[in-house]
């Protein structure tokens, strides 16, 4: 393989994942929980992984305080939810598109930047959340192919957002990574998704330097065990489901629409201030950095 080429496996590799929240019988809390106060109106986002989960609870709540949203998402399973989640922004008034595509191609990622723009009009917020996980005991178990797959959504992704977007930012944008909890307290089961959560942690502090004498401030969020499809399915063993969470000092899993907020506070002017950090919603578990 060539630094050229880009590792294609075929979706059915992991036919369970990422999943569709529509078929989950107890579905994640995406709802925002008060009124909108136009902190990002006039604005535009662009939302990977917003078809549920995490995703969808952050479009639903940028919507409500003025900004459009493009939807980026993987697989047709997930159009359902894409198509409900532009729903939700367009019921807040605000418009909508969906697109659909592996964010492991720079291919795609130039063309959500170019169709974001053609078809909603600017780009002012960029928010990486869209991810994937495999669990695994030991490190022998962990396949070249499942290693170039994880890091390629993960971390190539935003990089290729990224590049793509950066003719499009201006002083005032922002950019929000996804990482998690387990980049700081490590998860041995999830090697190579740690690895690239904290890679991820490094990019968005790296990043933050690189641009923020531009005005783009480059923040993160690193959520705990947050109740998506991703965990039910295929994110986590089956038979660690009924425990999901419960480790926490909350002893719970959190819900989409409390960690959503933090991204909010990092795309709008309340945290203009704040460039390089990250934000930690995960149930009190206690973390340096």
């Amino acid at each position: 393989m060539t630094d050229s080429e880009t590792f294609q496996p075929e979706i059915n590799e992991e036919p369970r994942m990422p999943g569709a929240e529509a078929g989950m019988d107890d579905k994640p809390d995406w709802e925002p929980r008060f009124r909108g106060s136009d902190r990002l109106a006039g604005k535009t986002a662009i939302v990977t992984g917003g078809d549920s989960g995490i995703g969808r609870a952050v479009a639903a709540l940028f919507s409500r305080e003025g900004a459009d949203v493009a939807i980026v998402y993987l697989a047709d399973e997930e159009t359902k939810d894409a198509e409900k989640t532009k729903s939700i922004v367009e019921n807040e008034g605000r418009r909508a598109i969906c697109l659909q595509g592996d964010l492991g191609s720079q291919d795609f990622a130039k063309e959500v930047f170019t169709r974001t723009v053609d078809e909603l009009g600017q780009l002012d917020i960029l928010v990486n959340i869209a991810g994937e996980q495999h669990p695994d005991d030991s490190i022998e178990d962990i396949t070249e192919e499942q290693l170039r797959r994880t890091f390629q959504t993960n971390i190539f992704s935003m990089f290729y957002l990224v590049q793509a977007a950066r003719p499009h930012l201006r002083e005032g944008s922002a950019i929000i990574n996804c990482t998690s909890v387990t980049m700081y307290k490590g998860a041995d089961n999830l090697l190579d998704y740690s690895a690239t959560k904290g890679a991820i942690t490094a990019f968005t502090r790296s990043l933050s330097e690189n641009l923020v004498d531009k005005g783009i401030r480059v923040n993160a969020v690193a959520p705990g065990p947050i109740w998506t499809p991703l965990n039910p399915y295929g994110g986590q063993p089956p038979e660690d489901m009924d425990e999901f969470g419960k480790n926490t000092p909350m002893g719970r899993p959190g819900q989409p629409n409390e960690v959503a907020p933090a991204f909010l506070f990092l795309a709008c002017e309340d945290s203009s201030y704040m460039s390089g950090q990250v934000l930690h919603p995960n149930g009190g578990i206690i973390v340096n950095g």
